[in-house]
This record gives structure tokens, C-alpha cells and sequence, in this order.
């Protein structure tokens, strides 16, 4: 079980001194084989002196005297255990020095060496006998231990099994407390939602108490009446979220119920005290007259000095004027109506102080001398007195509410005197250009940029525009109306005089008063066979309303308008004189609208006259009236922005209806062949178009004017070549072509020197030249064909390409080639050109 040498450290050598025992505790003891020699001498000197010595004692018979060990407390007590019994027992057991005395013979001599020499043996032996005690006494003692062991194991397994139990039972008591605790979480989480849904249910009582108590308005304005507005909006969102509990929504009723009366009492006080303030300023202004300053520091100043306690309670209804997030659009929110109800109230009382004093004013400005009789200068002074009220107003609003959904109301109420005024003004003004007047004072002062990049309005800025839109909006009525009034009287409805259609001796006379003003303008221009030789505006042009007397002179764009304007039709220039006015002053919508009617009726006019100068003069002044004209028409209002117009498409029915009433009368109204009659004739609706494009009609009719004009002149000049004309009995081809080219060669002259006194443009004359001079080539080619195939047809020989006899038929190229020398396209308008440039 141990190691030798631990064991034998504490067994202790029979020999060592008492007080050397500390030191050989831990040492093993020498056998008695290994004793020194002097130890071994004094066991002999015993023998020799044997005789010498006493008989021992007898030992006492039986077992040694009982004596009490001491136990060892532990392993490292056990050597001082072991070694206080064997002191006990040598003392016991060790003999007195008198024994060898009582040996008297040789037999007890004997006996007694015996006895020694047993002695001796023993002695010996002591230390094994002494070692094996040991061993002896050591397996009693670790039998003992294992016994002990062996006891404490037991032990030891019994309190296991006991903590396991112990531990069990403590599981358990820690799984009881857990949901001791649980449950105690459990509940006290249910009183606490307990107190605090309770807690919006016990608010019922004391707010209805003290809503309803006498004097409950005077607590308005206080924190604690915030406060309870607070506590009863608590109150209705948790019911709002809560309906499934069982009273909730009759508690929610009487909370809203609650909240209104509140409300009720928000609205009475700010409207009491406005009235107050508004009572006090009132009595004031009765009282003595004020001059201006003071009437502004009664009509503001004192408006200021509550407004700021005043506008916080007015948005506690503000606050709770919101609609719900579920509302429909256009819905209006729960409290808006006690909300327009401040405002409404507001409005009342600030107009009952402030419009008499606007109407006064305003009378004063009407009765002036200046302004009583010019509409745009009464506007003016005015609009501008009626600006700054409204921006006061507007400053004084915004210290009163939080927002501005009353405000132009109010401002528009303000406004009224001023409609008042204008309206019967602008009704009454029948001059065109004090309408146009009015309408540009009107938009370029007061009017926002409706442009899409203009800034947005701040909402923290007055909007003047929107108080001053109604005025806008009548006097562009008005102009629309005069405009239209004076397109039906003076162009639609135009009776033209003897010298207006006395054409083309009014070119001739225009031409003559234009020589004089045009000289010096002359000498300085530029001749290029690009531009006219009287330069026509390129933007819209702004014609003195007198139109038969224009100013002589527009330095804006640098020419002589007199003899501009003298040689246009008093339509066209009504025309371009009513565009010009209305231009930008009026929608684009209705402007465009306005733009084609007017260019409509000119156009119609237009054609009238030249059917009237064809009949008084030739149809070529007519065709060049017209086509003179309609390409002013054109060049003029380019300028002008004019949008197209979708043509009014409608159905016409008449013949259908008066023919299905035909046939009922006649019985006939089931008969199939009549119905096939229906079907089959000009009896189905007619598709009408009212009126086109105005940019569209006017080239359609600028073009046919033009096709009339050169297929007029080109079938002059070929018109003995024609098909008429060969298909007549005697037809000599020959003298044909030659009286063509006689004849083109005169109407050519006649053709320029019309067009000289219609048109100035060398570019539009030498266009006129050229497109005759084509239709007259495409007129002989056709006679060339038909010349041709009949020449064939009957064996004669043709002209060979190439320039042939004066009095044979000529091919194609060798005429087309001879008119090019003729009508010089081009070269003799460069060269008019450069004549007059030198």
C-alpha cells in the first residue's frame, strides 16, 4: 500500500535517546547486524560478568497490566503513538539490578543462564519482534482505516444519494418559484393594463364635471385646459384603437361629445374677444375723426396686442381639424366647420371696419378729376391703394391664424368696392385700345409669370394676382367683345368704297405718294434680290386704330409705315391692327379661336374685293389683288404664334329628315325601293366643317390664287396651240407656233409690268415669272405630243431636235430653250436690282 521507505521513515529504532527522537523520525534503523563493535562489547562484558551479577527476578505469570493507548488521531500521529507504547512495555518488562543475587547454585546458575541466554535471544531478536509488533499494529491500524473507509464510502454514498434527492427537491421548489414568479409577473403586468385602461375611462367623470360646470370658459387659454384637450384626445384615440371592448364606443361618443363642447368654448372665447377689441376700435373711430396714422394704429396696432394669446387657442381647433387618414377626397374634416367659423367670424368683424373705409377712399379716387374719366388711370390709383390694404390684411391674418384657407375670402370681400367701381367701367369703355391698355397695366404689374419655369409662389407672400384675376378677366371679356364687334362691323360686314376697289390706278397713286418718302430710305438700303423693295414687318405690327390715316413713320422698324399701310385692303389692315392688340393680352386659347375667325373674314373679304375688281377692271388686277394680299396675310401673322385649330366637324340631316317626311306623307316609308332610293342618292348625312384652319385655308387659297394666276396667263399665251384650237378645221400648226411666240412675247411685258405694280418682292415676281413660264413649256409639250403622234399618224416629217425655220413647229427644247430667253427668270430682276441700287 506505501513505499518502504515511507513506512520505514516512521517506524522509530529501539535504541535512539528520548531526546534524539526528533531527528530519527524519518529515518530506518540499523538491524543489530549492522550495531557498532562497542555495542556489541558491552553485551559481552554482561556475559563475563555474569557470576558476578543477581539472580532476576521472577516475572510475573499471566498478561501484562491493562494499560490505556493512545490512539492515533491520524497517519502522522502514528509514530509517536507507536513509540510511547513501547516505552511502557521495556519498562514493564525490564528486570531489576538485584536479580543476579539470588542465584545460589549451580542449577539456579544454570536456570539463570538459561534464562539469559533466552534473554540474550530475545534481546536479539527485539528489534525484529519489535518490527513485526509494528507490522502487526500497523495492520490492525489500516484495518481500522479500510473499516473507517469502508464506513465513510458508505457514508459518503448515503449523503449522495440524499443531495440527489435534496437536488430534486430543490428542481422542483426552483421550477414552483419560477412560476410563482411567472404568475406574479403574469398578474401584476394584468393590474397594470388594468390601471391604465382604466385610467381613460376614469377621465369620463371629472371632465364632464368640469366642462359642464358654470364659468368653464374662463379656464380657455390655460395650461391646464391644453392639458385636458390633451387627456380627452388620449382618451378617443384609445378608444379608436380598442373597439372590441365593451364599452368603448359609447364612452368614444361621449368623449367626442366632450371634445366638441370644448371646442364650443374655444370658438366663444376668441370670437368674445374679438368682438371686444373690435367694439372698442369701433366706438373709437366714432368718437372724433382720426386721421390716417391713427386710423392705422386703431385698425392694426390694436388688433396686434392680443392676437398672439388668441391664435394659440384658436389652434387647439386647428389642431383637431385634420382629416382622417380613411377619408374620401373632398371630405371635410370634423372641426373645419367651428375652424371656418373663426374664420368666418374674423372676416365679419374686420370687414365691418375695414370695407366703409375702403368704399370712402375709393369714392374719392372716382370723384377726382384725374381718374374720373380714364379708365386705366383710375385703375391704377386704385389698384394701388387697394394693394396695400390687402397686404396689411394679409400681415395681420398671418398673426391671427396659423394658415391661410380663409384668407383670400376675406381679401376678395375687401376687393369688392373695387369690382364695384371698375366693372361698370370696363362695360361702358368702348375704345379698343384702353381695353388693351388696361389689360397690360393689369398683367404686367399684378400678374405672377405663368410660365413653367417661373418660381413658385411663397405661400408666406401675398398672392396679389388671385385678387386682381376677376378685373383681368372682365376687362379680357370686354376686349374680346369689341374685338369681335369690330371684326363683324368693320370686316365682315365691310362695305368697301369706289376708291378702294379702283385698282390698279391705286397702285399707280400709291406708288407716286410713296416716290417722295422713299428716296432718302432709298439710297441708303441695300439691293438684294432676296429681300422686297418696300421691306414688309416681320413681326406683329401695332397699327394706330384710325386706319385710314396711320403715322408716317415707325422708327422701330426703320421703314416708312405710310406707304406701307396706304396700299393695303381696309380689311387686311383692320385685320393686322386687331391681332396686333389683342396679341398676348387675351388666353392663347381664345386668342387662337379670335386669330382664325379674324383671319377667316379677311380672307373672305379679300376674295370678295377681287371678284369686284374683276368685274370693274380685268381678272388678272383681281387675281393680283388677291394674291398681293393673302401673302401680307401670310407674312404678318406668322408673327403672331397662332396655334392650329381642329376644324368644327358636324353632321348635317336636313335632307335626310325632309325626305323620311316626304315619304311618310306619302305612305311610302316601309317601301323598300325607297329606302334603296335613300341609300343610293346624296340623302345620307353630310359631313360639315364650319371653318379650317386659318393657317391652312390661307395656304389653300393662297395656292389657288396663284395656279389661277399663272395657268390665266399661260393659257393667254398658248392659246393658239391649245386643243381647242387644233381640233378646228384649218388648223396650220405653224402659223400656231408663231403666233404663240408673238403672243408670249408681248404678255410677258404685260406680266411684268403688273406684277410690278402689285408686288414689290423681286424674289415673289421672278416666282410668279418662273411658274408661267413653266406652265406655258408644260401647255406646248402637250401640243408637241398631240402634233407629234398626228405628223406620224399621217407620214409627215418632224423637226429633228434643233433650232428649225422661224415658220416650222420647234421641239420641245428648242421652245423651252427660247422662252428661258424671254422670261429671263431671275436676270431681269437682278438687274432692275442693280439699277436702282446705283
Amino acid at each position: 500500500m506505501y513505499d518502504d521507505a515511507s513506512y520505514y521513515a516512521f517506524v522509530p529504532s529501539a535504541q535512539v535517546q528520548k531526546d534524539q527522537s526528533h531527528v530519527s523520525k524519518h529515518r530506518r534503523r540499523e538491524s543489530l547486524l549492522k550495531q557498532p563493535s562497542d555495542k556489541v562489547q558491552a553485551d559481552a562484558s554482561h556475559i563475563d560478568g555474569g557470576p558476578a551479577t543477581t539472580e532476576e527476578p521472577e516475572r510475573p505469570k499471566g498478561p501484562p497490566q491493562a494499560t490505556l493507548a493512545r490512539r492515533a488521531q491520524s497517519y502522522s500521529d502514528f509514530y509517536d503513538a507507536v513509540r510511547a507504547q513501547l516505552g511502557r512495555d521495556t519498562a514493564i518488562n525490564e528486570p531489576g539490578d538485584g536479580a543476579i543475587k539470588d542465584i545460589n547454585s549451580e542449577l539456579e546458575f544454570g536456570s539463570w543462564y538459561h534464562n539469559l541466554e533466552d534473554d540474550l535471544l530475545d534481546a536479539s531478536h527485539e528489534e525484529y519482534q519489535l518490527y513485526h509488533d509494528q507490522l502487526d499494529l500497523s495492520q490492525s491500524h489500516l484495518d481500522s482505516v479500510l473499516a473507517s473507509t469502508m464506513s465513510t464510502l458508505d457514508l459518503l454514498s448515503d449523503l449522495s444519494a440524499s443531495f440527489r434527492s435534496v437536488e430534486t427537491q430543490t428542481t422542483a421548489f426552483r421550477n414552483q418559484c419560477e412560476g410563482l414568479l411567472s404568475e406574479q409577473k403574469r398578474l401584476t403586468k394584468l393590474a397594470d393594463d388594468i390601471a391604465e385602461n382604466v385610467q381613460y375611462y376614469n377621465f369620463l367623470e371629472p371632465l364632464t364635471r368640469r366642462l359642464n360646470a358654470p364659468g368653464a370658459g374662463n379656464s380657455v387659454g390655460s395650461e391646464d385646459f391644453a392639458q385636458m384637450l390633451s387627456h380627452l384626445d388620449q382618451c378617443l384615440d384609445y378608444m379608436q384603437a380598442h373597439p372590441s371592448q365593451r364599452e368603448a364606443q359609447t364612452y368614444r361618443s361621449r368623449y367626442r361629445l366632450l371634445l366638441t363642447r370644448a371646442l364650443t368654448l374655444v370658438r366663444v372665447r376668441f370670437v368674445g374677444a374679438l368682438r371686444d377689441i373690435a367694439a372698442d376700435v369701433s366706438k373709437r373711430i366714432a368718437d372724433k375723426q382720426l386721421n390716417d396714422t391713427t386710423m392705422s394704429a386703431l385698425l392694426y396696432a390694436k388688433f396686434r396686442v392680443g392676437a398672439s394669446e388668441l391664435k394659440e387657442v384658436g389652434q387647439e381647433i386647428q389642431k383637431r381639424a385634420v382629416l382622417s387618414s380613411g377619408a374620401e377626397p373632398g371630405a371635410e374634416a370634423e372641426y373645419q366647420s367651428l375652424m371656418n367659423e373663426l374664420y368666418t367670424s374674423y372676416s365679419a368683424i374686420r370687414g365691418k371696419l375695414v370695407i366703409p373705409l375702403v368704399r370712402k377712399k375709393l369714392g374719392e379716387i372716382a370723384m377726382a378729376p384725374s381718374t374720373s374719366k380714364n379708365l386705366v388711370t383710375f385703375a391704377r390709383s386704385s389698384i394701388s391703394y387697394i394693394r396695400g390694404i390687402c397686404s396689411d390684411e394679409f400681415e395681420l391674418w398671418g398673426e391671427w391664424f396659423e394658415d391661410h384657407t380663409g384668407l383670400y375670402d376675406f381679401l376678395e370681400s375687401v376687393c369688392e368696392p373695387l369690382y364695384d367701381h371698375l366693372r361698370p367701367r370696363v362695360i361702358h369703355e368702348n375704345q379698343l385700345l384702353k381695353l388693351c391698355e388696361m389689360c397690360t397695366l393689369l398683367q404686367t404689374r399684378y400678374m405672377q409669370d405663368q410660365d413653367e419655369d417661373a418660381e413658385p409662389i411663397d405661400m408666406n407672400q401675398l398672392d396679389f394676382s388671385a385678387l386682381i384675376h376677376p378685373a383681368l378677366e372682365d376687362t379680357q371679356t370686354r376686349l374680346v367683345f369689341r374685338t369681335q364687334a369690330i371684326l363683324r362691323d368693320e370686316i365682315e360686314n365691310y362695305r368697301p368704297k369706289p376708291e378702294d376697289l379702283d385698282y390698279p390706278a391705286h397702285n399707280r397713286r400709291v406708288s407716286l405718294s410713296g416716290t417722295k418718302s422713299n428716296a432718302t430710305a432709298a439710297a441708303r438700303r441695300k439691293g438684294s434680290i432676296t429681300e422686297p423693295m418696300t421691306p414688309m414687318p416681320k413681326t406683329p405690327m401695332v397699327v394706330e386704330e384710325d386706319a385710314d390715316s396711320p403715322e408716317g413713320g415707325n422708327p422701330r422698324w426703320g421703314f416708312d409705315t405710310e406707304a406701307v399701310f396706304e396700299g393695303w385692303y381696309p380689311t387686311l389692315r383692320k385685320a393686322i391692327w386687331l391681332l396686333s392688340r389683342i396679341y398676348r393680352l387675351v388666353n392663347s386659347t381664345v386668342f387662337d379661336d379670335l386669330a382664325h375667325q379674324i383671319v377667316h373674314q379677311t380672307t373672305l373679304s379679300l376674295h370678295q374685293a377681287a371678284s369686284q375688281i374683276t368685274t370693274r377692271a380685268t381678272p388678272i388686277d383681281g387675281q393680283l389683288f388677291l394674291l398681293k394680299h393673302l401673302l401680307i396675310l401670310k407674312q404678318q401673322i406668322v408673327a403672331f404664334d397662332i396655334e392650329f385649330v381642329t376644324p368644327d366637324v358636324s353632321f348635317d340631316f336636313s335632307g335626310m329628315t325632309n325626305t323620311f317626311w316626304e315619304l311618310r306623307e306619302r305612305g311610302g316609308l316601309f317601301d323598300p325601293r325607297n329606302l334603296w332610293r335613300i341609300m343610293s342618292g346624296n340623302l345620307l348625312p353630310r359631313v360639315v366643317e364650319n371653318m379650317l384652319d386659318a393657317k391652312v385655308e390661307l395656304d389653300g387659297r393662297l395656292r389657288t390664287v396663284i395656279n389661277h394666276f399663272t395657268n390665266a396667263f399661260a393659257t393667254r399665251m398658248t392659246n393658239a396651240v391649245s386643243e381647242t384650237a387644233a381640233g378646228k378645221r384649218g388648223f396650220n400648226a405653224n402659223a400656231a407656233v408663231k403666233s404663240v411666240r408673238e403672243t408670249t412675247e408681248k404678255d410677258v411685258l404685260i406680266l411684268r409690268r403688273k406684277l410690278d405694280e402689285y408686288l414689290d418682292d423681286v424674289r415673289t415676281k421672278e416666282t410668279l415669272v418662273g411658274a408661267v413660264q413653266d406652265q406655258v413649256i408644260q401647255n406646248y409639250e402637250d401640243f408637241y405630243e398631240r402634233y407629234s403622234t398626228n405628223s406620224r399618224n399621217s407620214g409627215k416629217p418632224v423637226s429633228r431636235k434643233g433650232k428649225g425655220r422661224e415658220d416650222e413647229v420647234w421641239d420641245l427644247d428648242t421652245f423651252a430653250e427660247w422662252t428661258g430667253g424671254i422670261f429671263r427668270v431671275g436676270r431681269s430682276g437682278m438687274r432692275d436690282v442693280d439699277d436702282e441700287s446705283r
